[in-house]
């Protein structure tokens, strides 16, 4: 049976779970918030108390990982995730690279080092099964793929990593463990400040960071 760790159980960790448990997948649900995680306790559910940043710098390893990653939780998982692994004394979170809002669709601003980006103008519905060309709530062609944008920014001084997510149902979106894996190993070689995304065709959040000397 194929296994799925969903970090997070608020509104869409538990949208998430819903949607996929069809008997087919063995979840693992991480929250530090024991009321998030109560109402989802179920068969097939292995529910753990403990901030999932932390959870998966514990757990994900080469040999013993989930089929899926599903990041649920209200921080950029593959950034922060990397950020541990590696630790402040190699890296840390930097400014976004300036005139960054004109070469993403409708930025908006998170922190100083992280920035949202969006093909939408609109709040998309939360089933949204992302057809391939047409958005579901115009019915238009859609513009071009947002993680396909973030992989070719182009910016001095600066290396784009993109995490793609790929969507496990409507309005459900996951990676691989190998794809944090092959991120880690990139920004291990990087030697330029660099800019990590997770995205799928029409979202995605972008963080800035900096690894040692390269500041």
């Amino acid at each position: 049976m194929k296994e799925i760790w969903i970090t997070g159980a608020g509104f869409f960790g538990s949208l998430a779970l819903n949607r996929l448990d069809n008997g087919k997948f063995k979840f693992v649900v991480v929250d530090a918030d024991p009321d998030n995680l109560e109402k989802l306790k179920g068969p097939n559910r292995t529910i753990i108390q403990e901030d999932g940043v932390a959870f998966l710098d514990k757990n994900l390893q080469e040999n013993k990982k989930p089929d899926w990653i599903i990041p649920a939780l209200p921080v950029h998982l593959a950034a922060e995730w990397c950020l541990l692994k590696l630790g402040p004394e190699k890296i840390s979170r930097i400014g976004m690279p300036d005139g960054i809002e004109n070469l993403v669709p409708n930025p908006l601003r998170g922190s100083e080092s992280e920035i949202y980006a969006s093909n939408a103008t609109f709040r998309c519905p939360d089933d949204c099964p992302e057809p391939k060309d047409i958005c579901t709530h115009t019915g238009k062609k859609r513009k071009k793929d947002l993680y396909k944008i973030l992989e070719e920014l182009k910016i001095p001084e600066r290396k784009s990593l993109v995490v793609r997510s790929h969507q496990l149902g409507n309005g459900v979106g996951g990676y691989r463990p190998e794809q944090l894996f092959d991120l880690l190993e990139q920004v291990k070689k990087s030697t330029k400040k660099i800019l990590i995304s997770t995205a799928c065709r029409c979202h995605g959040v972008i963080s800035s960071i900096g690894k040692k000397p390269y500041l």
